[in-house]
């Protein structure tokens, strides 16, 4: 299975919290691929790519952050009007529920992927990996 890893974070909504997370990932020299945010009222739940996952959690559960390392999938997509689209109808063609999702564009808009979180990512593997899509190889970004 090539699958690949998503941090998230738990956290409050409130001013300056966003910039302590952030300053966790830039003080210890780890890059930024792709982030999505939700807050549902007073709290919120960031997660990020990035290009060294393992040492970014280390440093989040160090600094005492609520963090899970998830793994998820990622399928390139053509950079232009219908590509997600195209991408999606695929995944749910195969009744796979996307739970969650941001999108990593690879060098400077040559590449884009959409990330995906899914309930049973074996069964989601299993029902995509004969499709013809190119899959976000973690060898591709990581650079622990």
């Amino acid at each position: 299975m090539i699958c690949v890893e998503i941090l998230s974070i738990f956290a409050e909504n409130k001013p300056g919290k966003l910039e302590k997370i952030t300053e966790v990932l830039a003080k210890n020299d780890i890059n930024i691929l792709g982030f999505s945010i939700v807050s549902v009222k007073d709290f919120g739940v960031i997660k990020f790519l990035v290009d060294k996952p393992k040492l970014a959690y280390e440093k989040f559960k160090e600094g005492g952050f609520t963090v899970a390392l998830l793994p998820a999938l990622g399928i390139e997509l053509k950079d232009r009007p219908g590509g997600l689209h195209e991408v999606v109808k695929i995944i749910s063609s195969k009744g796979i529920n996307i739970e969650s999702a941001l999108v990593y564009v690879a060098e400077t808009r040559k590449k884009a992927y959409f990330v995906f979180e899914v309930e049973d990512l074996e069964r989601a593997w299993e029902a995509l990996k004969d499709e013809k899509v190119n899959f976000l190889k973690p060898s591709e970004f990581i650079k622990e």
